[in-house]
């Protein structure tokens, strides 16, 4: 096929310097435009072939994508990684652009392998292989990998994980403001122009009026205009053992790639939707002997300085896999090439150089809540001669008027830190405030919280955020999680209490000198989580709606607390 050549253009110059990319090694590329790829059923799946000039022969990065192969895709994945000297195989997923079949989201391990194997045997590969892309583009490196073996040298991933399962179910609850904003998103990608403009022009309008929408089950209904089957799945397939999401688990094959000796690159931001998944991956890299390269910064889903970050990153790692330089082509000297995980962190904390991640030497230090509203190192008093009663707090959920979500790790919208006053001011909020710091504390690794409670409901929802204050009293989000109470999980102490156990995303955050840390306990954050309903009702045809009134416990007994990992001082 004769394909296109250009020289390096206006825009393109301009994208690279905003990425800080340095002068391209071989600033004309030849495009190979919807290339023909049959899969085993019969489906033709295309792509675009971007080949530097004068490469005949080489290895070639495969990026598979549901959003298409122009705009932005095939520039920043496609273009300039070809001007590095690589040959890209930028694929549409099935179902997706003008690649045959129908899109079943997450299903990607056929069309990968299928794929792996026909570039293979075009005589312009020279049987070295490297994947790159972020969140469903890192999806389909991971489905990929194990068909790929030993010709996969290097993975680009970014903000992304090997499976979406666990975030699409986070803390055991729906992440319906991500699944339907998708949702919705995919829609509106595969309809006509005609179709396309008129829901772009309502914007996301359509999709805030479907969050509130009950049952579930309407929701893409409302949103897109007709039922969506995966979407249905979803709500049907919320069972940690479907067979639905065994199909579409990737983790499987971490190891593998471990073994394999790829040079693995990671993307994460501590407001991003992947981030304790990411890490759980990089956990089982570091498990099987590999030596993971991790950059973790303060960035959200779909930040412009994490995807050049983790671009960058990528691009060193193709050097050294593909030509054994060290930076000299000309590419960024990676982060990681003084150590191999180099978190920044937010709060204005600079950055940390780390041998490995959790970082070795952090120190638990575990901060109280207290009847008064304080937080504290010590923990609450033993009263147990019964002479003092020490109340808990009073926390009501009301899912007909569901405790919002301020920022936090959502996939569009108001994502990241946010101003937490309005939010703190509702009495479905408990906070609790710790002494004014006297010296900068620097919180780094895991994060998590125990939370007593008394609720006469059996099923609830407990939501917990942790908070940076400044001197002005002004509240910010650092992190947060979810959990998802059942009858018997956990169950009842012989006092009726339950001790819940929520898991925070990790976190990288300095709080400075004359700053507080404040806890937020409270009862959900809708819509990035689904509201519960506070019925056993199944997840997509709940319509019953319950309060949910509980006692937050902070006694000797009841010792509700959060536990941050910390940096130690020097």
């Amino acid at each position: 096929m004769i394909g296109e050549t250009a020289g390096v253009s206006l825009a393109t110059g301009i994208l690279r310097r905003a990425l800080r990319l340095p002068a391209p090694r071989t600033p004309r590329v030849a495009v190979d435009r919807d290339v023909a790829v049959p899969m085993p059923d019969g489906a033709v799946l295309r792509h675009d072939l971007y080949r530097p000039a004068g490469v005949h022969r080489g290895p070639v990065v495969i990026v598979r994508s549901p959003y298409g192969r122009a705009g932005w895709v095939g520039a920043v994945f496609g273009r300039l990684v070809a001007e590095r000297g690589l040959q890209v195989v930028v694929q549409s997923v099935r179902g997706t652009a003008d690649s045959g079949g129908e899109l079943s989201p997450f299903d990607e391990a056929d069309d990968g392998a299928a794929t792996v194997t026909w570039v293979l045997d075009q005589p312009w590969c020279d049987g070295r292989l490297g994947t790159l892309g972020p969140s469903y583009l890192g999806l389909t490196q991971w489905a990929l990998a194990p068909a790929a073996g030993r010709s996969l040298r290097a993975m680009g991933t970014l903000v992304t994980a090997s499976s979406f399962r666990d975030q699409t179910y986070a803390g055991g609850a729906f992440s319906l403001d991500n699944a339907l904003s998708w949702t919705s998103m995919m829609r509106t990608m595969a309809a006509g122009p005609w179709a396309r403009s008129t829901r772009l022009l309502r914007g996301r309008k359509n999709i805030v009026e479907a969050l509130d929408a009950l049952p579930l089950g309407s929701g893409d209904q409302r949103a897109t205009g007709g039922e969506v089957d995966w979407y249905q799945h979803w709500l049907r397939e919320s069972a940690p053992d479907s067979a639905y999401w065994a199909a579409r688990d990737y983790t499987r094959g971490v190891a593998d790639v471990a073994r394999a000796d790829v040079a693995v690159t990671m993307l994460g931001g501590w407001q991003d939707i992947f981030l304790p998944w990411q890490l759980a991956d990089h956990a089982a890299l570091r498990a099987a002997g590999a030596r993971p390269r991790l950059v973790v910064g303060p960035w959200v889903h779909t930040s412009g300085p994490g995807l050049a970050a983790g671009l960058r990153e990528a691009l060193a790692a193709f050097e050294r896999a593909f030509d054994g330089t060290h930076g000299s082509g000309g590419v960024a000297a990676a982060t990681t090439e003084e150590a191999p995980v180099a978190v920044t962190l937010s709060g204005d904390g600079g950055t940390r150089h780390l041998t490995d991640w959790p970082p070795p030497g952090a120190a638990e230090r575990t901060w109280y809540l207290r009847a008064d509203h304080s937080l504290s190192v010590q923990p609450p008093p033993d009263r147990t001669g019964g002479a003092v009663h020490w109340p808990g707090t009073q926390v009501d959920y009301d899912p007909a008027d569901p405790t919002p979500a301020v920022g936090g790790p959502i996939l569009t919208g108001k994502s990241g830190p946010r101003d937490q006053t309005d939010l703190e001011a509702r009495p479905d909020v408990a906070v609790f405030t710790s002494d004014v710091l006297a010296e900068d504390l620097v919180a780094l690794g895991p994060v998590s919280a125990t939370v007593h409670l008394r609720a006469a409901t059996e099923h609830l929802d407990v939501f917990v955020r942790v908070c940076d204050v400044d001197p002005r009293g002004r509240s910010v989000n650092v992190t947060d999680g979810l959990v998802r109470l059942a009858p018997d999980a956990p169950a009842r102490a012989t006092d009726g209490s339950r001790a819940a156990t929520v898991e925070l995303w990790p976190t990288g955050h300095r709080f400075a000198a004359g700053h507080r840390i404040r806890l937020q306990v409270s009862g959900g954050a809708h819509p990035r989580f689904a509201r519960h309903p506070g019925t056993g009702e199944p997840l997509g045809e709940a319509t019953t709606l319950v309060r949910q009134p509980r006692e937050v416990l902070h006694d000797a007994a009841h010792p509700t607390a959060v536990t941050l990992a910390v940096e130690p001082r020097h």
